[in-house]
């Protein structure tokens, strides 16, 4: 990513802009005018819209990719690490970033740029998870029928599905982060059966 004394302003303003309005109404022009910087800046050092907000994503991803597997690699149970990753949703629905990787999800629908970008997003958590369910299972924590593979695809399907629903407005009637929660209690119920095997 460049750097450049006015490259934090230009991402922070491209960053307000897509929680506040969408990535559809976004323009490089209302960029530099909440930055307070001259349209070719934005240009110069990225050249276009879609590179200015992949660039802007790719920084907070990374970020939060390596708190989520500081998290997994602690020696603490699969259920209390759930917990965590639920607690780490509500900051990210806080912080907009939900929000901005689900606009560029849609985005990339169609957008073969954005698409490869999230594609390999995507991928990066899938790494994370397929990580910590493999150390837990090698802990002798038990997934029942479920693959490895299965786990992480049910996992991602189940937090990025609450996460529209619950940005578009359907938590009012739908129990989401109650119910990802709730998940957490099973696993729990599963590390207590595993110590009664032991015992």
């Amino acid at each position: 990513m460049p750097t450049n004394t006015t490259v934090p302003r230009i991402l922070d303003a491209t960053r307000r802009l897509v929680v506040e309005q969408g990535y559809a109404a976004l323009s490089t022009r209302k960029v530099a005018d909440l930055a307070g910087v001259p349209l070719s800046q934005i240009h110069y050092h990225f050249g276009s819209k879609e590179l200015l907000v992949l660039c802007m994503l790719d920084a907070e991803n990374a970020q939060l990719l390596e708190r989520q597997g500081a998290m997994y690699a602690e020696d603490e149970p699969l259920s209390q690490q759930w917990a965590t990753a639920c607690d780490y949703l509500d900051d990210d629905l806080a912080s907009g970033y939900v929000r901005v990787l689900l606009e560029m999800m849609a985005a990339g629908l169609s957008n073969e740029l954005i698409g490869e970008r999230v594609h390999d997003i995507i991928h990066g958590w899938s790494e994370v998870l397929t990580t910590a369910a493999r150390r837990h299972a090698d802990r002798g924590f038990s997934f029942g029928p479920l693959s490895i593979d299965q786990v992480v695809a049910l996992t991602s399907a189940a937090f990025v599905g609450a996460e529209l629903l619950i940005l578009s407005g359907h938590e009012d009637q739908l129990p989401l982060r109650e119910s990802l929660r709730a998940i957490g209690t099973l696993i729990e119920s599963g590390e207590r059966a595993m110590e009664r095997e032991v015992a």
